[in-house]
């Protein structure tokens, strides 16, 4: 049966998600989309997202690439997705594109952020879910000073968890924006990359955060970016303050200019 390309750019809540992967017995988010999006079909219809957040990571970009019957328009699905979805996952909006595209592997960026709360009201119950509430003294100039040391192209396997990336993978990623920046009640963590490794960037934030708190020296960044492993690296921040926020492709797989 003929078939249209779609990309659904979806917003959610990772709260109550044990991640984005389908998985037996577990609530994730393309579990959710996929029993949807059968139910609309009428047929089994996988969905392909541009990548795989971890339990409790929340987005307001992921991408995700969908096979549907032609008579469904972009929007007229997007709509119908979201009279059904469960009110922790939304489409923002939907797009149609070129056969070849691939929701991984036509990225050709992807945008995070992550929350640190430094006031005593990141501890509220409506903020706890979404920032790590960090209540010690931060130099924010070694936040700064950290984050510029990241940008550019640099062996990142001293941040990625062992083993979750292939043997001949050179962990080489190519950062181009690293920023703090402030805002009421904290701090923001913005980074673009053309990839990212597995807890790449909550590795970066708890190191960054471990510096800026004077518990290790800011010699530790640049030793750790030409690391053969990352044994030397600060836990991961939590999970629960990272949002995915874009996911870029070229124009041309856009039907319509996105």
């Amino acid at each position: 049966m003929p078939t249209r390309m779609l990309q659904l750019v979806l917003q959610y809540d990772g709260t109550g998600f044990s991640g984005w992967q389908r998985q037996p017995d577990r609530r994730t988010v393309q579990g959710v989309l996929e029993t949807a999006l059968t139910r609309l079909c009428a047929a089994p219809t996988a969905a392909l997202g541009a990548g795989r957040t971890d339990a409790g990571v929340h987005a307001r970009g992921q991408a995700v690439g969908v096979r549907v019957p032609p008579r469904w328009t972009p929007e007229e699905l997007r709509r119908a997705l979201n009279a059904i979805l469960p009110h922790d996952v939304w489409v923002a909006s939907s797009y149609a594109m070129r056969e070849e595209f691939h929701a991984r592997f036509s990225a050709t960026a992807r945008r995070y952020s992550y929350y640190v709360g430094t006031d005593e009201d990141a501890s509220s119950p409506f903020r706890r879910r979404s920032e790590w509430s960090v209540r010690h003294a931060i130099d924010r100039g070694a936040l700064d000073e950290g984050a510029r040391a990241v940008v550019g192209t640099h062996c990142f396997r001293g941040f990625a968890v062992r083993g979750t990336a292939p043997a001949t993978d050179d962990h080489r990623c190519l950062v181009h924006q690293a920023s703090w920046t402030g805002r009421a009640g904290g701090l923001t963590f913005e980074i673009e990359a053309n990839r990212f490794l597995h807890h790449m960037v909550r590795f970066l934030v708890g190191t960054m955060v471990d510096i800026a708190r004077g518990r290790r020296p800011m010699s530790d960044l640049p030793a750790l970016l030409i690391a053969l492993d990352n044994d030397a690296v600060s836990p991961p921040a939590p999970a629960h303050a990272l949002f995915l926020d874009h996911v870029h492709y070229s124009d041309d797989l856009y039907l319509v200019t996105a």
